[in-house]
């Protein structure tokens, strides 16, 4: 059951196993959502993605999960690939959706795994679905925009200082190209290892710009949860050399957050801080995931 729309994506995927679905929910939208094969007794992660991504599984998170006996689950927020818009929709939305999504896939608990973006969303089922979670991980994660100097070393605010205003003004923001958002251990990360994430990020904001402004809303507006409604073990991992999300997100999440530590990596930017993942998931495990 494949989507068009992400069939470039899932054919990175060719050696893999996977299942996807879509899930008809009880307000009229439909979600889709994947899952990749392995012992039904197995770890679960979910891993919720980045702003732009299409929710499809990513080769190197499936890879790293499975060298560790975890099945990964992922889904595609609402406008992105295959599931519906829910414009005005704020962070905390993502849980009902998530539980949906476990529940389709028959999953009893599980641990909540972030990219960028995705660290808010995995924050959120934490703390709204305290019956299904183990733990967290934040890579790369935002904060809250709650009065700390939250656009301190990022190579643009123009989008998400708009979206603090609203989604007509997000909607009304044209990226400025000339943005150097990546560092050069960025842009060695997406030509090797992380090329799965170029590839679906690139097709996914153009097929899909309404979830990148729905989703930047759901960042500079208020959440729908606080931090400290986070009653699991949370990782936070972050690049010192960020200039998408500065590593002081992490830093103000440490602050906000009940039980939290922080890996900083100095040398690593917005993505090649994703070379931590596999040690992430290693830290999962000895949390009895």
């Amino acid at each position: 059951m494949r989507d068009a729309r992400v069939s470039p994506v899932l054919a990175i995927l060719g050696r893999m196993s996977s299942t996807s679905v879509t899930l008809d929910l009880p307000d009229g939208r439909v979600l889709r959502a994947h899952a990749s094969s392995a012992d039904q007794d197995a770890g679960v992660v979910v891993w919720h993605h980045g702003t732009p991504q299409s929710g499809a599984l990513l080769a190197p998170v499936v890879d790293a999960a499975a060298r560790r006996g975890l099945r990964v689950v992922s889904y595609g927020r609402p406008s992105y690939g295959g599931s519906s818009p829910r414009p005005g929709r704020d962070v905390a939305s993502a849980a009902a959706d998530v539980r949906a999504v476990l529940d389709a896939f028959d999953v009893p608990r599980a641990a909540f795994v972030g990219a960028s973006g995705g660290g808010p969303h995995a924050l959120a089922c934490a703390a709204l679905l305290r019956d299904r979670a183990t733990a967290v991980v934040s890579i790369a994660g935002l904060a809250p925009f709650d009065g700390f100097d939250w656009a301190a070393g990022m190579a643009s605010d123009a989008a998400l200082r708009a979206a603090g205003a609203g989604r007509a003004a997000r909607a009304a923001v044209v990226e400025d190209d000339d943005v150097e958002w990546f560092v050069d251990a960025d842009l060695a990360a997406l030509e090797a290892a992380w090329a799965a994430l170029g590839a679906d990020a690139g097709p996914a904001g153009a097929a899909w710009p309404d979830g990148v402004v729905d989703d930047d809303v759901a960042y500079a507006q208020p959440w729908g949860f606080s931090p400290a409604d986070v009653r699991v073990p949370v990782l936070l991992v972050h690049g010192g050399r960020d200039r998408v999300v500065p590593a002081s997100h992490s830093r103000r999440l440490l602050e906000l957050l009940p039980d939290a530590q922080l890996w900083e990596r100095p040398h690593d930017g917005h993505v090649s801080v994703l070379h931590a993942l596999p040690v992430a998931f290693d830290w999962l495990v000895d949390l009895g995931l």
